[in-house]
């Protein structure tokens, strides 16, 4: 069994090294509701040799930029994205960004940036790819941090390991959600078929944890900050989460351009890439600063120091683009195979390198 606390310093460890190796109801959230520092924040960039040479290409210049940023503002890992704006990142790239916190169906947000009612987004790798088969104008520019997903059970309900899942009853808040098809992913590497040796059920994701309670399901799957503030509660643990094994370098988050975007101003498309790169390096380093822009959306049961934690948390160093970029997506996509959400058939490699674009190659 493993502490919230245990986790917490083990993926500390995880924010200097592995860098190096390569980033609620509708409505709308305008940048002018920041108070915006003048002076843009160093970063300090020898902890990600990869993206110093992106981040010193010139901003754009003439009047700002005008862009919708579509987000779950109730998501922590997307911290970056208030952080963005408090601490003047967009601004530093001479972007006027409005935040949409979008709520509706991963299908409408696809739809929405496509056809340029917004123009980026940010969601999870493994809901957008199997929406994206079908042909979304839509370009992943980046990846923005790992780690998120969790299985939860009760202390003493003898579920330790994923394995002691097979035949078990979890409760999922989305049958088609990131988080089944993660761990559904884990389950078949062990060996396990997640289609029939599981009975996933589906609950209200505020109710994950009373299906548990009342003995209804044996395990549930979470994210951030529910399942990290349900972990503070001694009576639960964690049994895995989206940082085990090879995942712990790999982004779950991703961020999606409008396609014309990408085509018709590529100095746009890459100034908004930036800016969330920069940012979320940010917020690695100054986890506590992150945590302040982001309370004003966080759940009133979280404190800040809870917000600080989660941000540690998060891999908010490991942000691929380029070719690691497009990999990433294509294991991913090859996963997808493995639990019969992709095709067998189906070309991963031409599918990545459709789906996916270098802003800062073009």
């Amino acid at each position: 069994m493993r502490s919230a606390k245990s986790l917490l310093d083990r993926r500390a460890l995880l924010r200097g090294g592995a860098a190096a190796a390569l980033a609620l109801p509708a409505g709308v959230i305008g940048a002018q509701a920041f108070p915006f520092r003048p002076t843009t924040p160093d970063i300090d960039f020898s902890q990600f040799p990869i993206c110093k040479t992106a981040s010193d290409a010139l901003a754009l210049t003439g009047a700002p930029r005008k862009l919708k940023l579509s987000w779950n503002a109730g998501a922590v890992c997307l911290a970056p994205l208030p952080v963005a704006i408090d601490h003047g990142f967009f601004q530093k790239q001479n972007l006027d960004v409005e935040l949409v916190n979008y709520s509706g169906s991963t299908d409408q947000l696809l739809e929405a940036i496509a056809t340029g009612k917004s123009d980026a987004g940010l969601g999870m790798a493994l809901r957008w790819l199997k929406p994206l088969e079908q042909g979304f104008d839509v370009k992943i520019a980046a990846g923005t941090h790992g780690g998120c997903m969790r299985v939860l059970t009760r202390a003493n309900s003898g579920v330790d390991k994923l394995t002691d899942l097979k035949g078990k009853i979890v409760a999922v808040g989305d049958l088609a959600g990131p988080d089944k098809n993660f761990f559904s992913i884990q389950l078949a590497k062990l060996g396990i078929d997640p289609n029939k040796d599981v009975d996933w059920r589906p609950y209200p994701g505020n109710l994950l944890n009373l299906a548990v309670e009342k003995g209804e399901v044996q395990a549930f799957l979470s994210s951030d900050p529910l399942a990290y503030l349900w972990l503070k509660d001694s009576a639960y643990k964690e049994v895995a989460s989206n940082l085990d094994g090879d995942y712990k370098d790999k982004s779950c988050c991703i961020v999606g351009l409008r396609g014309s975007l990408v085509r018709e101003e590529p100095n746009v498309a890459r100034a908004i890439t930036q800016a969330l790169l920069d940012a979320a390096m940010f917020a690695s380093q100054n986890p506590e600063k992150a945590a302040k822009s982001f309370q004003p959306y966080a759940p009133k049961a979280a404190s800040l120091a809870d917000l600080e934690g989660m941000v540690r948390y998060h891999t908010h160093h490991h942000h691929p683009v380029g070719e690691v970029l497009k990999r990433e997506l294509q294991g991913y996509a090859e996963d997808l195979k493995k639990v019969a959400v992709f095709k067998p058939s189906t070309d991963t490699a031409k599918f990545a390198e459709r789906i996916y674009v270098d802003v800062f190659g073009v």
